[in-house]
């Protein structure tokens, strides 16, 4: 199964979906824990941000709807939490309170959306529905890549070079010259490294890796190639 195939299949598989409150407001809680459920989305809502660090977030598509004023602490400060402890969650924040300052530091620290109270269902579900497809979508993309990773932790030293010179244009002849290989050592190294990354063609075989970032975007690979074949090789 190649790159697209492997996206393919996984935007496919089923998954339920989660959105997590943290207001210290029963009232919100409680009107978006409805409105929520009636689009079939499961929820859970927190009083502050202590209870949702210490709630074991489950492998789903997810977001947070976070208040921007809660007791003892602003949003924006669980937005910094969240980062430090390296939790990948759409944030959309919500409050009474907001101006373009806080709106502008929210958004500049990766939000995904900024709702003042009172804001309208539709605006909220528009947001809410936004940010869990993003979620899904970077989910989609990360099991992708870490079965590429998979597959070429599987590549000999040697296969890996060869792929990264194939992935930055060089030909076998090239290839060859530069490693100081014959060019039929060459194409078997780079044919391994084809069939264990699983790819189709050669084409795919470079997407491959371009996408775990083997591609020398200042063509500093092939110069230094280059070098290396004028310095006798």
């Amino acid at each position: 199964m190649h790159s697209s195939e492997l996206a393919a299949h996984a935007t496919k598989q089923t998954e339920e979906a989660i959105v997590y409150v943290i207001d210290d407001d029963p009232s919100i809680c409680e009107a978006l824990h409805a409105l929520l459920r009636s689009i079939g989305v499961a929820v859970e809502t927190f009083s502050n941000a202590q209870d949702f660090f210490a709630y074991p977030l489950p492998d789903l598509p997810a977001c947070l709807i976070l208040d921007v004023r809660l007791k003892g602490q602003s949003g924006l400060a669980v937005q910094e939490q969240i980062a430090a402890a390296q939790i990948t969650i759409p944030i959309v924040f919500m409050t009474a309170h907001g101006d373009v300052e806080m709106s502008v530091r929210a958004m500049k620290a990766g939000a995904w959306d900024f709702l003042a109270k009172p804001f309208r269902d539709q605006d909220m579900l528009d947001a809410v529905t936004q940010a869990l497809a993003a979620d899904q979508q970077r989910r989609v993309a990360d099991r992708t890549i870490a079965e590429l990773r998979r597959r070429y932790d599987l590549l000999t030293p040697r296969e890996r070079e060869v792929m990264a010179y194939v992935v930055n244009g060089l030909r076998n002849r090239q290839i060859a010259s530069v490693m100081n290989l014959s060019e039929n050592t060459t194409k078997f190294h780079r044919n391994q490294a084809v069939k264990k990354m699983a790819a189709k063609t050669l084409v795919d075989f470079v997407l491959m890796g371009g996408a775990l970032g083997l591609k020398d975007t200042d063509d500093g690979l092939c110069y230094r190639a280059a070098s290396r074949k004028v310095g006798g090789f």
